[in-house]
């Protein structure tokens, strides 16, 4: 007991995640919160998504089902548990059982190596950025399996056209990732910043935000435009890489019913639900690490030392204290009947629940520890609006469009700015040999 003891407690204040570490006590925590919190994320992101919709469109949403449809989610999970379970008869049954599991996997894998702090992270890997793709691609296996064990036409159609989108924009985000990790090998501070002599660049989700607070830039103002521009390339393959509007032709309604996972119903269903949503948040990460400065706060060099430390500090605890505050300021405005008492009260409380975590993350030695997970997860958040912003304002491109857009626009456009970002990085080098062949 006292050896199992010590394995737990050795882990306390070391530098490293707890898989590099090799503690695989605390590398099970990391994995459970990282589940846990991924599933309270998609909870949470369904009602956000049909609230913000609604207001959008100048109606309520939700409202029946808890206060302001809060426990909506909660309802549809019941539902949808509770559901019957159908597998048509033609259809090949183990193939139609695995093909979620598939898709769920991959979409929580890609987990392991986000880098949510420097050391609040399941594992850091020298090439975590590459594992963290490819494990991404492997959910159109998934989605490829389950349109051709549905054994139906309009299944099959849909899986067909999101393997082609899936493939055709992997290529463009690849190119948009090469940049980026181009832009780590050059340790020059600043904008244009470039060190005199070359050195390599990192494949590490942690490195690679060290290698932005090293330069003192985050990587979307790196090379101005250029970084702008992977970025943007980047925002746009991820968006149809997850099958969202204006990119979702696999499950265009007004077309192919519900594409791939038509036949599918229930339990099952949920779990590509819940994959799509795990899906945008990876990708999410994944921009946020690469151009935005991962857990970094803003201007954490122009902004730097102990006072400032303090004033960025209070920042968890006062998003929450306003999240509550505007919570009680909706109270305040429900309507004074009998009727809604029990709505008022459960708004109400809520309020109290998100003003409390707002008190307790004031605590100087809690949110020095959470504001590395504050700040990744907020810019998170702005990714997911940006997601919801997309499908409420955008019409959903043909599918020739949206070829056009993956091959003709963003693939030459990421080559051009591959060779550029590479050209304006080796800027002095290219130079000095000009001289040279212009002499001899």
């Amino acid at each position: 007991m006292h050896d199992l003891i010590n394995y737990i407690t050795s882990y306390f204040g070391s530098n490293l995640t707890p898989g590099a570490a090799g503690n695989f006590f605390w590398a099970t925590v990391y994995i459970l919160l990282v589940f846990v919190g991924l599933s309270i994320a998609v909870i949470a992101m369904n009602w956000l998504e049909r609230k913000i919709l609604a207001h959008m469109q100048v109606r309520l949403g939700p409202m029946r089902v808890g206060p302001h449809g809060l426990l909506q989610p909660i309802a549809d999970a019941i539902k949808l548990l509770l559901k019957e379970d159908i597998i048509p008869a033609e259809a090949d049954q183990l193939v139609f059982w695995i093909a979620p599991f598939i898709v769920v996997l991959a979409a929580f894998t890609v987990f392991v190596v986000v880098p949510f702090g420097p050391t609040s992270a399941i594992t850091d890997m020298n090439i975590g950025i590459l594992f963290m793709l490819g494990v991404s691609s492997l959910s159109v296996l998934g989605i490829v399996t389950a349109g051709w064990a549905s054994n139906s036409h309009y299944p099959l159609i849909g899986a067909l056209r999101s393997s082609a989108q899936m493939v055709s924009y992997e290529v463009a985000m690849g190119l948009a990732v090469v940049s980026a990790i181009l832009m780590t090998s050059l340790h020059g501070l600043g904008f244009y910043g470039v060190a005199a002599s070359g050195d390599t660049g990192t494949l590490s989700m942690i490195e690679i935000v060290n290698a932005q607070m090293e330069q003192q830039t985050w990587f979307i103002f790196k090379f101005f435009p250029l970084g702008l521009i992977a970025f943007t390339i980047f925002a746009i393959a991820m968006v149809a890489e997850t099958n969202r509007a204006p990119f979702d032709l696999p499950e265009a309604e007004s077309e192919l019913t519900a594409g791939f996972h038509t036949e599918y119903s229930g339990f099952r269903w949920s779990l590509f639900f819940l994959a799509e949503y795990s899906a945008m948040i990876a990708v999410s990460s994944i921009a946020v690490t690469l151009w935005l400065g991962g857990w970094l706060r803003p201007f954490p060099n122009a902004l730097a030392g102990r006072t400032w430390d303090v004033i960025f500090s209070f920042f968890p605890g006062l998003t929450f204290l306003a999240l509550g505050a505007i919570t009680f300021y909706n109270v305040a405005r429900m309507p004074r009947h009998p009727l809604f008492r029990i709505q008022t009260m459960g708004l109400a409380g809520f309020g109290a629940v998100l003003g409390l975590i707002g008190v307790v993350l004031l605590i100087p030695e809690i949110s020095s520890h959470v504001q590395n997970v504050f700040w990744f997860s907020a810019k998170v958040a702005a990714f997911m609006y940006l997601y919801i912003w997309y499908r409420g304002t955008f019409p959903r491109y043909r599918f020739d469009q949206l070829m056009k857009v993956g091959w003709k626009v963003l693939l030459p456009t990421g080559l051009v700015l591959l060779i550029l970002t590479a050209g304006v990085g080796m800027r002095d080098e290219i130079w000095d040999l000009l001289q040279r062949v212009t002499h001899s």
